[in-house]
């Protein structure tokens, strides 16, 4: 594995990448510029089936699972959603390796009453062919629809409040989960800020537990959702977290996977471009070709069909919080970056597919919370631009929503934003009625629509970016969105730096996140 670098821009570094929606630029940054490249994906572990089983017979400060497995139990299997890895994982993903073998297991030991639960929290609900891709065919037959379903947050004869934490935080659990003798959470850790405490307090909760720790207040104190130990959000988790470990008995399963993020097909996206070879560039400039004549809806049913190649790079079984100690270790081996100080401003190309729009659209509210929200927030120690510096982001920005997915966004653009952009006043103003509207209850429950609340938790998960920069610059961006947004609207790239400069000052110094593949940046 080559690691991460940064790399000053001289004469002779070629144009960067930007990632552009459903599309890309390639753009010179000034001299002197720096540009930070996530390191090269690690090597996988070479039989994932053989390390799964040895982490399920040798687990961390636990029993092995066949010792927790008896006939007449009670099991539960959870499992991540779709919203991570991103890009989704080829066949097979690693969930489906490891619950395969977790249902062998129970078989074996003559368990017949199993159900397994997707943890979506607040999400949209998953189809058929999305469960299935997690799960594989052999489960998905075996289960569905009956004993492999969607967790239903609004249901209340399907949750249960199981008591608060020393800070009055109200916890509350799928009944299902509660009730049973034994649940096995199934997690995949693509960032620091996924799996550990947060999986079965987020993912098999409520609204009345998830708001607990989305508020704007909480959101503001986390300085890095990537670095928990510095995150109000983990924290509050945590709490509740052990409240549930009191309550039931859970069996945790990790995994962590490399960053090889893209298809044969797009490998130019996963190399510098100073290593493009001749045919990267001939397959850069296709696509770019293709990309800036096709339509939206036809981009985007392309890049959604990409599967990431991911191997996975670790598995560990047992108690939560040792088990996810060694999985953060995986998952920085992958991604930390050195960093030595911060600059006055940084620049990030925002691409098509963020954790809330698998096979959907990455609408405006959702471009906020994908650069403010997550590609700001990959740092530890502190954000890569200074405080009171400026983001530029690259994104079309067009008035563009789900109609299925994100029917709450759609009057939470339409409605809140044109009174306010304020985070603490949308919360106090707002929030109340949108969560506990009968009509997005009803579509979340019955069809496909992520929760009433979630445009709420999207636009303050940019609350901590909101507060600490000085300008927001959205390259490329449909204008009226962009105001709407509360940005600047450019142009071009050097019109956005001649307007960071009324901010920052002249010649202002610059990082460019080259992401995707992810990374995290440790600045000195």
């Amino acid at each position: 594995m080559r690691p991460g670098a940064v790399v000053e821009v001289d004469r002779n570094t070629p144009p960067t990448l930007f990632h552009y929606g459903e599309g890309f630029r390639l753009e010179r940054l000034p001299l002197g510029s720096r540009i930070i490249y996530p390191p090269d994906p690690m090597d996988p572990i070479g039989h994932p089936e053989r390390a799964i089983r040895r982490a399920l017979t040798k687990p961390i400060e636990d029993d092995p699972l066949k010792d927790l497995l008896r006939p007449g139990m009670k099991l539960t299997i959870a499992f991540d959603d779709l919203s991570l890895p991103l890009p989704p994982m080829a066949s097979p993903d690693v969930r489906q390796l490891v619950i395969e073998e977790v249902v062998d297991m129970a078989a074996h030991a003559g368990i017949e009453d199993i159900q397994l639960i997707a943890a979506i929290g607040l999400h949209r609900k998953m189809t058929a062919d999305e469960i299935r891709h997690i799960v594989g065919d052999r489960v998905f037959t075996a289960f569905w629809p009956d004993r492999l379903y969607n967790h239903d947050a609004e249901d209340p004869a399907d949750n249960v409040q199981i008591g608060k934490t020393s800070n009055g935080e109200e916890v509350w659990l799928n009944r299902r989960a509660l009730e049973s003798d034994l649940v096995v959470y199934v997690n995949l850790t693509l960032v620091p800020m996924d799996g550990g405490q947060k999986s079965m307090s987020t993912g098999l909760g409520c609204y009345r537990s998830i708001k607990e720790h989305h508020t704007v207040h909480t959101l503001l104190n986390s300085n890095s959702y990537m670095h928990p130990p510095d995150s109000a959000l983990h924290h509050s988790c945590i709490r509740q977290g052990q409240i549930i470990e009191d309550a039931v008995r859970v069996f945790h399963i990790e995994t962590s996977l490399n960053n090889h993020a893209f298809p044969a097909i797009a490998n130019f996206l996963q190399k510098r471009e100073t290593d493009w070879t001749t045919s990267d560039q001939a397959a850069f400039y296709a696509l770019k070709q293709a990309t800036d004549l096709a339509p939206p809806d036809l981009k985007r049913t392309m890049f959604h069909s990409m599967l990431a190649p991911y191997g996975m790079t670790s598995v560990q079984a047992g108690q939560v919080d040792k088990v996810h100690d060694k999985t953060l270790e995986a998952v920085r081996s992958q991604m930390l970056v050195p960093v030595e100080g911060q600059t006055d401003v940084v620049t990030m190309g925002i691409p098509y597919l963020g954790p809330y729009n698998p096979n959907s659209i990455l609408n405006p509210v959702l471009v906020v919370c994908l650069g403010l929200g997550y590609l700001f927030n990959l740092y530890k120690n502190k954000p890569v631009v200074r405080e009171g510096g400026v983001v530029i982001m690259s994104h079309p920005t067009r008035y563009e929503f789900h109609s299925v997915h994100h029917p709450s966004y759609i009057d939470f653009y339409d409605e809140v934003l044109a009174d306010t952009t304020d985070s603490a006043e949308i919360e106090k103003r707002y929030e109340k009625r949108f969560a506990e509207d009968p009509w997005y209850r009803q579509m979340y429950q019955q069809s496909y629509a992520y929760h009433g609340v979630h445009p709420f938790y999207a636009w303050y998960w940019a609350a901590h970016a909101l507060a600490y920069l000085g300008d927001v610059i959205v390259v490329g961006g449909e204008r009226s969105t962009v105001h709407r947004l509360g940005f600047k609207a450019a142009t071009t790239l050097e019109d956005a730096f001649e307007m960071a400069e009324q901010t920052v000052g002249r010649y202002p110094s610059v990082s460019h996140l080259r992401t995707p593949p992810l990374l995290l940046a440790e600045v000195e």
